[in-house]
């Protein structure tokens, strides 16, 4: 944390030193605040016997964030959170659900990436307005450093987590631009003789969790080559990968050494842990310039095994050298591409990048952009990079900066030529970002050196799928504060309908301008979350059409908004970023997959929403239980063969002709069977989510019969939408059932038991501790003779709870391993007949290749030899050992159901 007292004519940026717990009852100042927050076990939690100063001396802390929480966290793994940046970027989880530390201890409260991020800036807060009592942080100028590739959520996400922490006037900066700033601060009076107009900048920062890349042309301040100005040209993909990985493949090298060299079992998850954090001790050592010949990891038995439990394996500098130089920084031609293969890294839940090459990723990167900013005039500037500025905690390693410089030497060195990029000196890499935000703070105050740093990214709407094209919205020349107007393709917004606009990001398409109607190519566009606007819809003959432009602009402190303006009366729509859809319910639809399944023709949907009419209008001559087969006859296919693009069609008339199920039971049953058929698996359809809550809205607590075939075919319904709810939504589904399987004096009737168990067990949203308690339940009830006719439902529920890949959920709700290998160990003691064995046991095993998820080798060797003891599918056994994708049967027996065309669950 650094900052600058601009009362002082010769203004300074200075660190301040931020108080924090070093070890149990010791205070003292550090220039750093390490971002880990750790529980305190009880025993540590009663020794305190000091708090910090700004805290409540009658109630002793239970947690801490810092220097203790970083060493403590080393011993106790399961009680500390990290990397909770890497996290706040992470799409395949609730980035604001309570799920940190991941695969924590039982006894740790959960806290969400935003929340932990919150935590760090308001102990800041308490650190400085302790120091400074007469200028309280929330009236200051707060500048956040994130990674120049944040999506837009992140972006939102860390201004939310400030607020939390009560900042309130925030504005964030990209890290690489940030360590520039730093750079120019350090040089302040001589920077200008250490560049010159045409040269081309890297800025290259490797941190813990990410990498960013940067290139900043240097161009002449107006007519004259005296001055210059520095302009930011383009940010690179975002690349979960750094000290992290190189860790992770530190500890298995010692894991691969180990088995080689021992018998004994691999390490427990527990034991992994701390082998991870010796690994960041062994990478330090070894990468530094006195590092000795080998290095001895060890890492200490759990609890009873003493000694014999403990690990100790050594390290050769040749085999560090082979597994961090050469399999992060490997000698590549420019040429050379990163693999879109999946990451073998799955250890802590992360979507780490799959290439861990980092000079493959450089080679794409300068292939792409070394040419940016230069026009065809301009025959002046350099299309290699003339200099390089290292920034992050991995390029302190001096072994690592020389392997970037070799590369890029062999890349852009001509022959005959003797050339290298030169390295800008940086004098605190631990410091950079931070002195370079404080510095940004004063340039955006008119004072200091400002970079003319252009967003470095095209921003699209898509606005046709067949071609794919899209509409752009904002330049990759765009700057803080600018405004843009795409009214030359004026858009036609239906109102009174739900309007979805995917939303794509380009960092190699720098050139389009605002109003471009371009091709998608996914080579140089990237999907994002869609933006969305959703007005109450009326009767579908009363619906109007307004012509509208997309408006849009970019933040002072950072952000993308984007509203949808009527041409003719100026009315204002703005349009949300839907972070739900970053989740798993319809972060995919915007490719199209569900919607390009197939297209019915406007005379048959017509004819079938005449027949729906027909059916609960307010003239029906069409049974209920007709309504089905007399749709089959009209589209000539079966039910199970309606593309999503008619089944959400008819949803839509069913909603529309909602009050016709309240006219008998029989209408109500039929209703509540089509809708929910329609409207399968909630999500991979435009505006799904829209659609799941007008669903909610009319039917949560509201059926107009209450007789057990309402009640049956409401959980159907339910169960088969599961996947567009939110957690709140499952959560008030699941309290009054797990109520009834709680009480000794209520009842499930049998004939509601089976779709009773089905829906409770397809809320993969519940909280772990829920769906542990379900399972033991199911597995109790399986035992009972009374329930052999309900014994398929319990093992399907099973499955559903317990299965390594979620269907849709999040991967925070995955229940720990050891209740899921009890589970395994039960059913193949009880060897029930079953035919629902088998897919019960691939999904409670199935391997993910994340070790936190997946089960003991033991229980799974024991399972596949059971499995084929019962003649088992040779994919099932494949599926159990070695991992894959189910197939296209066995996601319509895990969903419960088929699968409309084009539509996957979520992994």
């Amino acid at each position: 944390m650094c900052y600058v007292d601009t009362s002082a004519p010769d203004w300074q940026v200075a660190t301040f030193r931020i108080p924090q717990c070093v070890d149990l009852g010791q205070i003292e100042k550090r220039e750093t605040l390490p971002s880990f927050h750790y529980e305190l076990t009880a025993s540590e939690a009663g020794g305190q016997t000091g708090v910090l100063p700004w805290q409540n001396d009658s109630a002793k802390p239970t947690s801490c964030v810092g220097v203790f929480a970083r060493d403590a966290g080393a011993r106790h793994p399961g009680r500390r959170i990290h990397s909770a940046k890497s996290w706040l970027s992470h799409d395949g989880v609730d980035r604001t659900a309570d799920f940190l530390p991941w695969h924590g201890d039982a006894d740790v409260p959960r806290m969400s990436p935003v929340a932990a991020s919150s935590e760090y800036l308001r102990h800041l807060r308490g650190a400085w307005d302790d120091a400074f009592a007469e200028h309280p942080l929330h009236e200051q100028d707060v500048v956040i450093t994130l990674p120049a590739s944040f999506d837009e959520v992140a972006r939102e996400l860390t201004i939310k987590a400030a607020k939390q922490a009560g900042l309130k006037r925030v504005y964030l900066i990209e890290e690489p631009q940030a360590a520039f700033y730093a750079w120019i601060d350090g040089h302040r009076h001589d920077w200008q003789d250490l560049v010159r107009p045409g040269q081309l900048i890297l800025v290259c920062d490797i941190g813990g969790g990410t990498t960013d890349l940067t290139l900043i042309r240097v161009r002449p301040a107006g007519q004259s080559n005296d001055q210059v100005q520095f302009h930011r040209v383009a940010v690179g993909r975002h690349l979960i990968l750094g000290g992290d990985n190189m860790d992770l493949a530190v500890a298995k090298l010692a894991e691969a050494k180990l088995n080689e060299t021992s018998a004994g079992t691999p390490p427990s998850a527990s034991q992994w842990d701390r082998m991870v954090q010796a690994s960041r001790t062994v990478k330090e050592s070894m990468l530094d310039e006195a590092r000795g010949a080998s290095f001895t990891l060890n890492v200490a038995a759990e609890g009873a095994k003493l000694l014999a439990g403990a690990i100790q394996v050594e390290l050769t500098a040749e085999e560090i050298d082979a597994t961090l130089l050469d399999g992060f920084f490997p000698r590549v031609p420019l040429s050379d591409r990163p693999s879109r293969q999946q990451s073998g890294f799955q250890e802590f839940g992360l979507p780490y990048a799959a290439d861990p090459a980092i000079t493959r990723h450089l080679a794409e990167f300068l292939s792409e952009h070394r040419r940016s900013g230069i026009d065809e005039q301009d025959t002046e500037s350099a299309d290699r990079p003339d200099l390089v500025l290292f920034n992050g905690g991995v390029l302190a390693a001096p072994a690592i900066r020389q392997r970037i410089v070799d590369s890029l030497r062999d890349w852009f060195q001509a022959p005959g030529e003797t050339w290298q990029p030169q390295v800008l000196a940086s004098q605190r890499l631990d410091l950079a970002v931070a002195r370079g935000a404080a510095y940004y703070a004063m340039v955006r105050r008119g004072q200091g050196v400002r970079i003319a740093a252009n967003l470095g990214r095209s921003y699209y709407m898509q606005v046709q799928h067949d071609p794919p094209r899209a509409l752009c919205l904002i330049p990759g020349n765009a700057e803080a504060g600018q405004q843009f107007r795409a009214d030359d393709h004026p858009l036609h917004l239906q109102v009174g309908a739900p309007v979805q606009f995917p939303l794509w990001v380009s960092s190699t398409r720098l050139a389009d301008r605002v109003g471009d109607l371009v091709a998608i190519d996914p080579n140089e566009m990237s999907a994002l979350p869609p933006i969305c606007t959703a007005l109450v819809r009326g009767r579908r003959r009363e619906e109007t059409e307004l012509s509208v432009f997309v408006e849009s602009e970019l933040s002072e402190i950072g952000t993308v908004g984007m509203y949808c303006v009527d041409a003719e009366h100026g009315k204002r729509w703005k349009l949300e970023f839907d972070i739900r859809s970053t989740l798993e319910t319809d972060r995919d639809a915007h490719t199209g997959s569900g919607e390009t399944a197939g297209i019915v023709d406007s005379e048959t949907v017509e004819a079938c929403a005449d027949a729906i009419e027909s059916t609960f209008g307010a003239e029906p001559d069409i049974k209920p239980n007709q309504i089905v087969k007399r749709l089959e006859s009209i589209t000539e296919t079966s039910r199970n063969d309606w593309p999503p693009t008619l089944i959400r069609e008819l949803w839509q008339f069913m909603a529309d002709l909602e009050t016709g199920r309240r006219k008998t039971p029989a209408h109500e049953a039929r209703w509540l069977n089509l809708a929910g058929f329609c409207l399968r698996p909630g999500y991979g359809v435009a505006v799904d989510d829209w659609r799941v809550q007008q669903m909610w809205r009319m039917l949560h607590g509201r059926l107009a019969f209450p007789a057990s075939q309402s009640r049956t075919e409401s959980m159907i319904l339910w169960r088969r939408i599961a996947g567009g709810l939110t957690a709140g939504q499952q959560q008030q589904l699941a309290a009054p059932m797990l109520a009834a399987l709680r009480s000794k004096s209520r009842r499930i009737e049998p004939h509601e038991a089976n779709e009773f168990w089905r829906l409770i067990a397809s809320l993969e949203r519940l909280d772990v501790r829920q769906k542990i308690e379900l399972g033991d339940i199911a597995l109790k009830e399986f035992g009972r003779k009374k329930n052999v006719r309900l014994r398929p439902a319990l093992l399907w529920a099973l499955g559903r709870l317990g299965g390594r890949q979620p269907a849709y959920g999040p991967l925070n709700t995955t229940i720990p391993v050891a209740k899921v290998e009890s589970w395994i160990e039960s059913l193949v003691a009880i060897d029930p007949p079953e035919s629902d064995v088998p897919l019960t046991l691939v999904q409670l095993g199935r391997k993910t290749g994340d070790r936190y998820r997946d089960i003991a080798a033991a229980t799974r060797d024991k399972a596949a030899t059971y499995l084929q003891s019962r003649q088992a599918a040779d994919h099932f056994v494949t599926l159990l050992t070695d991992g894959g994708t189910l197939d296209r049967d066995e996601e319509t027996a895990v969903f419960g159901d088929s699968l409309p065309l084009g539509i996957r669950l979520g992994r």
